[in-house]
């Protein structure tokens, strides 16, 4: 019987440790192992099991005990979304609030040339249904489009185009001011493949010269976090982000002494970003 088992890339998110698609990886690279044996995609595991993630133990959790905490993140253009570079470039991760025993795990991804809002938490569930296409939340965007834009092109993107990856389509399009080389788009997508806002556009012959993710879900990118820094989400927030999520809402822990300080450390630590923006010629401005 199973009705007491979990999938174990399942318990390893829930633990902190990553999102449900790196603890795949994990568990196929042979780094967890199961009552001492070196586990294998497919496992299931009870509470009472003795795993290890790379030699170390584990401290599994019940859904009910992980502690989710959801920060938002302005990300400034040229950071990548991955943990470490073996080019040394700045990662997102450099700049959030350290956890002890927990690790942040993001909510999606952008790519280096992409800003805004990105989404870290501690719940490995709550960071798998909202990443899930089957949950289809919203994501919109802002984008500066070079090219003449026409009506068909609009009626196109939001019909649905076929990509090399399969078919993708915009749920909705506004146009937002500017004119020429600076005319603006809201654009809503429901998934978040690979580039798939510039591709689209690009199916178009059009070229996106500025992309930034405003709003995941019910979460607007606000004046709370400047470029480069995060806000802790409130309880209200992140239970509507749990519902939207098909989850049952949980109390937010409230922080340590000690995390109140080391979180207030890396905020102040951590200056904001002025990213990808040139230096005026003139002195003095």
């Amino acid at each position: 019987m199973t009705s007491n088992t979990e999938k174990l890339q399942k318990v390893l998110a829930r633990a902190g440790l990553g999102s449900r698609r790196e603890m795949e990886a994990a568990i196929e690279a042979g780094r967890v192992k199961v009552n001492g044996k070196v586990a294998t995609l497919g496992d299931r595991i009870e509470m009472r099991d003795r795993v290890a993630f790379d030699d170390r133990p584990v401290t599994l959790r019940g859904a009910e005990e992980t502690p989710r905490r959801v920060i938002m993140y302005n990300k400034p253009e040229g950071e990548l979304c991955t943990r470490k570079d073996p080019e040394g470039r700045r990662t997102v991760f450099e700049r959030l609030p350290r956890l002890k025993g927990e690790r942040w795990i993001a909510i999606g991804r952008l790519d280096i040339n992409t800003s805004g809002l990105l989404l870290f938490t501690t719940d490995g569930e709550l960071a798998n249904r909202l990443m899930h296409p089957s949950t289809q939340i919203e994501r919109e965007y802002a984008v500066r489009v070079m090219g003449e834009v026409r009506k068909e092109h609009i009626v196109a993107m939001v019909e649905g185009v076929m990509l090399e990856d399969g078919p993708a389509r915009f749920t909705d399009v506004q146009e937002f001011g500017g004119e020429g080389i600076n005319t603006w788009f809201h654009v809503v997508i429901m998934e978040g493949r690979n580039r798939e806002v510039r591709r689209l556009w690009e199916s178009q012959g059009l070229t996106v010269s500025r992309l930034k993710r405003v709003r995941y879900g019910n979460i607007f990118l606000d004046k709370r976090a400047k470029a480069g820094e995060w806000v802790e989400l409130s309880q209200d927030e992140i239970d509507d982000l749990a519902q939207s999520a098909g989850l049952a809402p949980r109390k937010v822990p409230e922080l340590t002494p000690d995390e109140k300080n080391r979180w207030s450390r890396d905020k102040h630590k951590r200056r904001p970003v002025q990213a990808m923006r040139k230096p005026r010629n003139a002195k003095g401005r």
